[in-house]
């Protein structure tokens, strides 16, 4: 098993930066593919990002391409969102998640076993 904790949440303006962390305990982080996925109120949860377990093969949602990247640094069983040029619409509650056996392109959040608590993030106008 796999435990997950995200960080790096906040407030900021439209057109900034912020970069989520989450941190894995437990045993075998390298064997995890990892994603993260965002759910705001009343929608559905919703992918934004996944990584292999190598960190060599990356996929993205459409909203967050060219904004958003990725990357994973299995020697500190971390795995980073970095996100640039923030919207209002980005708003949302971002998650961590984790699975032994997907791939970067499962999109649907059933598939994935293991979750975060979440960590808010605010985009203001």
């Amino acid at each position: 098993q796999v435990q997950l904790v995200e960080s790096g949440g906040g407030l900021v303006q439209a057109g900034g930066s912020l970069r989520l962390s989450c941190v894995a305990s437990g045993r075998f982080f390298s064997n995890y593919i990892m994603g993260w996925f965002r759910q705001s109120p009343g929608k559905e949860r919703e992918f934004v990002a996944a990584i292999s377990v190598s960190g060599t093969s990356t996929d993205y949602a459409d909203s967050a391409q060219g904004r958003f990247t990725v990357v994973r640094d299995n020697a500190k069983n971390t795995v980073y969102l970095q996100m640039s040029s923030l919207k209002p619409e980005d708003t949302a509650v971002y998650y961590c998640a984790a699975d032994p056996t997907l791939a970067v392109t499962t999109y649907e959040s059933k598939h994935w076993n293991y979750w975060g608590q979440g960590t808010q993030v605010t985009v203001s106008s």
